[in-house]
């Protein structure tokens, strides 16, 4: 019974996420691997969604490129200390810990693929984590603070 209802939670959490970031007027709603355009430490990105557990297990694994101005973002239901490793991934990456509000709480640098197995957490909870190239903070002046800002669709940061 309590395995139905944490299915039951689950489904009404991924649907709930799924109406937040659904571009207003559409009638398509977002699932896992929708890319939505976006801005972040002042730079125009395509960000790629990972909206279920299986999306964020996986990742950017297997990616042998990833282009400078694009990321993956990680929805969670609530706020939390989410932790993040390197397995499977194959290129090096920045990985930025977001509030409910889309700005940054908590920033790893430069995380090399031979990190794995360890796993990263942030400082502070956090309900989302935005993971880029290596690079992408210093190179664009991301620091705590910076916010995640979604084109077309409600701004995390509201």
């Amino acid at each position: 019974m309590r395995r139905f209802f944490i299915l039951i939670s689950l489904f009404i959490v991924a649907a709930g996420a799924a109406y937040w970031i659904a571009p207003r007027g559409s009638n398509q709603p977002l699932v896992d691997g929708s890319v939505v355009s976006g801005s972040f430490g002042g730079v125009s990105m395509r960000i790629e969604l990972a909206l279920t557990e299986a999306a964020r297990e996986k990742g950017l694994g297997g990616r042998t490129v990833l282009p400078s101005k694009y990321g993956m973002l990680f929805v969670f239901a609530k706020d939390g200390r989410y932790g993040f490793w390197m397995k499977d991934t194959l290129v090096p990456l920045d990985m930025f810990w977001l509030s409910d509000k889309g700005q940054v709480v908590y920033i790893a640098r430069d995380v090399a693929t031979s990190t794995y197995p360890n796993v990263f957490y942030p400082s502070v909870p956090a309900r989302y984590v935005l993971e880029t190239a290596a690079g992408f903070g210093r190179t664009h002046g991301v620091a705590t603070g910076t916010a995640l800002v979604l084109k077309k669709f409600p701004s995390v940061s509201q």
